[in-house]
């Protein structure tokens, strides 16, 4: 017994350590794993990039009980597919000669087998329909990504440098928000039209003109969220250490001032389809023989009356777009959001 005690106030492991991992254990199974853990364990870089999980991880978990972000996302998805391969949900294209009929012009809903009916060039109206997703998706995510890119960019050096830029860029931001969307794009449209690059108006003349004159809410949220962040231990941290400035934008400050853009921009998509439909509504936008929801509800402004199914089809896509981009933006809005919860 004392030899026994001996060896045991000689060892460098207390026995409390092994404390229940040695009941049960059948001599020849080997050590007991340590309870500490080992050194090459990977260990997270910085607490700033535990917050940033945190959050994404927590807004994801929040997403999926959402049951309209849900729903939104499902419509959005279907929408997305149905712009990227509109033939897996019509065999008729209506961009080929030879498929449109004048025989058959403002036909009615079920005439010949056409669901939606024909339109004023005898077209199968759903397949117009069909096809007439593609540009309005095409145009309402090009130009929220690049008004997004703009903005960020502006944004993040006006915050982080301050001074002459920012004042330079808040004065610019003013003098651009000043003209009303549609009416600034029916003047940059117009004189777009005039000049020998852009020619007519076209999806990129349209996209064009949106984009420089949607960047300015981007920039000023995150110009915001950049001011708040700039100061913080995580910034000040990597200063410390010798970051650069263009390290400390894009490593630290960028994603996490993301967030109340990436907010907003998912809403601006369904801004943006609606202003493309009303510039190709007033005849201003897209011109034939491009195919989009806002030409269709402009051809379907005369005959309201005799043919209204000319008018709520692309309507009801249009808006069923809009409405879900809308829906999934506040979704973002209440999961990235802890106030919110």
């Amino acid at each position: 017994m004392s030899e026994r005690t001996e060896r045991d106030s000689q060892s460098s492991v207390p026995r409390d350590e092994f404390a229940g991992r040695t009941e049960g254990r059948m001599p020849g199974d080997g050590p007991v794993a340590p309870a500490h853990r080992p050194r090459d364990a990977e260990v997270p870089d910085s607490t700033e990039d535990l917050r940033q999980a945190s959050l994404w991880s927590d807004a994801w978990r929040q997403l999926r009980r959402n049951k309209l972000f849900i729903v939104a996302a499902t419509l959005l998805l279907v929408l997305t597919v149905m712009a990227a391969f509109p033939q897996l949900f019509t065999s008729i294209d209506p961009r080929e000669r030879g498929v449109c009929q004048l025989a058959n012009s403002r036909q009615g809903p079920g005439t010949n087998g056409a669901w939606f009916g024909y339109d004023i060039f005898g077209c199968d109206y759903y397949s117009t329909v069909v096809y007439g997703a593609r540009v309005s998706m095409i145009i309402g995510l090009v130009v929220v990504g690049g008004a997004m890119v703009i903005g960020v960019f502006l944004g993040a050096l006006a915050g982080f440098f301050g001074g002459w830029f920012d004042n330079l860029v808040a004065r610019l931001t003013d003098i651009v928000y000043g003209l009303p969307l549609i009416l600034g794009a029916i003047l940059l449209l117009n004189l777009l039209a005039a000049d020998r690059f852009f020619g007519e108006r076209n999806l990129a003349t349209v996209s064009t003109a949106l984009i420089l004159l949607s960047w300015m809410t981007f920039m000023r949220l995150f110009r915001s969220s950049v001011i708040s962040i700039k100061d913080t231990d995580y910034v000040s941290a990597a200063r410390a250490m010798g970051a650069t400035n263009s390290r400390i934008i894009l490593k630290h400050i960028v994603p996490n001032a993301l967030a109340p853009v990436l907010v907003y921009g998912t809403i601006a998509v369904g801004g943006i389809i609606a202003a493309e439909a009303t510039l190709s509504f007033l005849g201003i936008g897209l011109q034939q023989p491009a195919i989009s929801w806002g030409l269709q509800i402009n051809s379907a402004q005369n005959f309201i009356r005799s043919s209204p199914h000319l008018l709520f089809f692309p309507s009801i896509f249009l808006s069923v777009t809009v409405l879900s981009f809308i829906l999934l933006g506040d979704a973002l809005r209440d999961a990235l959001d802890p106030k919110l919860r």
